[in-house]
């Protein structure tokens, strides 16, 4: 009985995106190539991973028991793909991380030091996104890590780690906001006025928004200028706000509030990471 990494990768994703072409799409290949793979690996085996009596396809009950086996099959590769990485010469000519602001600048900083030390004729490429923007870069190879607010799931293909370290995230508002000057906010008096919202350029476009207008942006930053201005209230890394916003903004009591959230690394388990990626994902990773 024999089965590629190539063929449980695919299975994974196609369990995860829930049809092969979607699959197909991702790993850009044909979608009878996926099928067909899919089809191999059924065969060796000697099971049906998916029901295909419906439009789309659906795991079995077997392909529900394995999947999870293949998934940590996946993921002991990715470890000692990394092992391999960090043991064997040579270097990687360019490491590119693309970071959340949600991720602690002064963390970054020590970061930074760390790789110019250690890397000193590293090119080095720093990218800023949000949600399913730092996942989709991580994906297409676009960058090698990521560094985001924590999610509940990734695809098949990501693996993640979380860090040590949570942001605090405030609800802010500019000085001269009608907000600003309440002792007390509920959440009625918040949608009562102008959200100012983080989007992400991956993100579906859902008109889930509330009926006053809603501002929105793919950044942090962009967001605490537009509330600096007064245009509306929105949700900040703490951090952000001392640094750029502590005399224009002003942070709203709102029960519940400040919020803590967890901060994930993550990498394709497609791409091995060299020995400076390795490096830091650990060193992030036992920060």
């Amino acid at each position: 009985m024999r089965h590629s990494l190539e063929s449980l990768a695919a299975f994974a994703l196609v369990a995860a995106e829930g049809s092969f072409s979607a699959a197909a799409r991702k790993l850009g290949k044909s979608q009878s190539t996926i099928s067909e793979t899919i089809a191999n690996l059924e065969v060796d085996l000697n099971v049906s991973l998916f029901d295909r009596r419906q439009r789309q396809p659906s795991l079995t009950e077997a392909g529900q028991a394995l999947l999870a086996q293949a998934q940590q099959v996946l993921a002991a590769n990715d470890r000692l793909n990394r092992c391999a990485s960090q043991l064997s010469e040579g270097q990687e000519p360019r490491l590119t991380v693309v970071l959340s602001d949600t991720f602690q600048s002064e963390t970054f900083a020590t970061m930074l030091r760390q790789i110019d030390r250690r890397y000193p004729t590293l090119r080095f490429e720093c990218l800023i996104a949000e949600y399913e923007d730092v996942v989709a870069l991580v994906q297409q190879g676009r960058a090698h890590l990521g560094l985001m607010a924590a999610q509940d799931s990734y695809p098949p293909d990501v693996g993640y780690s979380a860090l040590k370290e949570k942001s605090e995230l405030v609800l802010c508002v500019g000085r001269g906001h009608p907000l600003a000057a309440l002792p007390h906010v509920s959440s009625e008096q918040l949608r009562a006025e102008r959200e100012l919202r983080l989007s992400t350029y991956e993100l579906d476009n859902k008109d889930d928004s509330p009926a006053q207008s809603t501002w929105s942006a793919p950044g942090y930053l962009m967001l605490c200028e537009m509330a600096s201005q007064g245009y509306g209230w929105t949700e900040l890394p703490r951090w952000m706000v001392q640094r750029y916003g502590a005399d224009q903004l002003v942070e709203l009591p709102v029960p519940g509030w400040p919020r803590h959230t967890r901060v994930d690394a993550v990498w394709s388990m497609r791409r091995a990471l060299g020995p400076a990626g390795a490096w830091l994902l650990q060193s992030l990773i036992e920060a």
